[in-house]
């Protein structure tokens, strides 16, 4: 008996048992739909600007604004969700998103003024709904806190395998069949996935009508400005690893071997996510938000010291192991914190800081990179590290006297 209990700690059938759930995988899939644009926006924004007019700098700033202005949106369209349903939310949202991209393609092509396509891109992110959130929130809904982690190691995967594929789909529409073939993709993704979600009605949240009016808003809440503390810091990580690997690559004369890197650092992530799913831990969250942060940490330590690329593969690797646990924690503490009706913004406000963070570590990363070469950005992917595991440290007294123990 003990050692069946033992063994029955660690077991992958809890992903079998999570998708054989009525309308779970529906919600899984229709998820993946939705937030497969994610991955591709800003880069097929670029490749459209930058093959209509042969400026990187005008692509940059366009999916810069695009990007900056997903960010803040998400709060807002989060709490729109938590207010009124996520189906009024997303039956607009992907009526506006789809009219806006349509308009910036136009624009484009028209070689319409700068500012004009900046105002499209502007209302390309404005109406690019917090998937993470919603999808999050729905499980929520859906599944026992016994089950919970388990989709939401399901649902980090996902968005590793994504954050992989995505780029490649985007860079490959784009040069094999039109300039803004990626962004017709992406509006037919979220259009067709919106819908899929309104009438998935299944998973739909219950609107909470009384919330506790120091409440309603889920950045007044001092847990949830803790954890995006966590967000930014594995945001600011992964932008510096983008920026250190191609830096690196250059360095060493192969600058394919950036793609390689990063996909192995993305794998490390993808099987410590599957791995920390299939776990039934007994250690409370917030002591496994401080676990997975120090892991985060250590990992980084090798990066600032390897030349070598086999050795930076292998640092890569153990880097991202630890990123998709600690956003799952995350996301598992913001759970069984928050009060249900302000959830979806909630994860809205995680979502927007690890963009932020990831936004912050490419930019200082690639002008350190230009002045000082790949050895000094791996400090920004440390200080990151240090980020998160401070945060952690500092947020556990408070995290220890709100938050249920992990179910063993």
């Amino acid at each position: 008996m003990e050692t069946n209990a033992v063994e029955s700690k660690f077991s992958f059938g809890s992903y079998t048992r999570l998708l054989s759930g009525p309308g779970h995988a529906a919600l899984s899939l229709f998820g993946l739909l939705l937030r497969f644009p994610v991955a591709m926006r800003s880069i097929s924004c670029i490749m459209l600007l930058s093959a209509t007019t042969n400026s990187l700098w005008i692509a940059g700033t366009v999916a810069g604004t695009l990007m900056i202005t997903q960010a803040l949106a998400s709060p807002i369209l989060g709490g729109f969700a938590d207010r009124f349903s996520q189906r009024k939310v997303l039956i607009v949202t992907s009526c506006c998103h789809v009219i806006a991209i349509a308009l910036l393609i136009a624009l484009v092509f028209l070689d319409a003024h700068l500012w004009l396509i900046m105002a499209a891109a502007i209302g390309i992110g404005c109406s690019s709904v917090p998937v993470d959130g919603f999808i999050r929130t729905r499980w929520a809904a859906m599944v026992t806190d016994e089950a919970l982690r388990t989709a939401y190691a399901l649902e980090t995967v996902l968005d590793e395998i994504i954050f992989l594929l995505g780029p490649l789909v985007a860079i490959v529409l784009a040069t094999v069949l039109h300039p803004a073939a990626g962004l017709v993709l992406c509006a037919a993704f979220t259009f067709s996935g919106s819908m899929a979600l309104v009438l998935h009605r299944r998973s739909e949240p219950v609107i909470v009508q009384k919330v506790d009016e120091k409440n309603r808003r889920a950045i007044s809440m001092v847990w949830v400005r803790s954890l995006m503390v966590s967000y930014a810091a594995v945001g600011i990580f992964l932008g510096s690893i983008d920026v250190m690997m191609i830096a690196f690559a250059k360095e060493v004369g192969n600058p394919t071997l950036a793609g390689v890197l990063l996909s192995i650092c993305a794998g490390g992530s993808l099987v410590g996510g599957l791995c920390y799913g299939a776990m039934n831990w007994s250690i409370p969250q917030p002591r496994l938000l401080l676990l997975t942060s120090a892991t985060l940490f250590a990992g980084t330590v090798p990066l600032v010291f390897t030349s070598s690329p086999l050795v930076m593969g292998l640092s890569a690797f153990i880097a991202g192991l630890s990123v998709a646990p600690l956003l799952i924690t995350c996301s598992n503490l913001l759970e069984s914190l928050t009060p249900k009706g302000c959830l979806s913004e909630g994860f809205s406000w995680l979502s927007s800081a690890g963009w932020l963070g990831f936004s912050f570590g490419v930019s200082v990363g690639g002008q350190l990179s230009d002045q000082t070469g790949a050895a000094q950005v791996a400090w920004i992917a440390l200080a990151a590290g240090m980020l998160a595991l401070l945060a952690s440290l500092l947020s556990q007294s408070l995290l220890s006297k709100k938050s249920m123990p992990s179910p063993i």
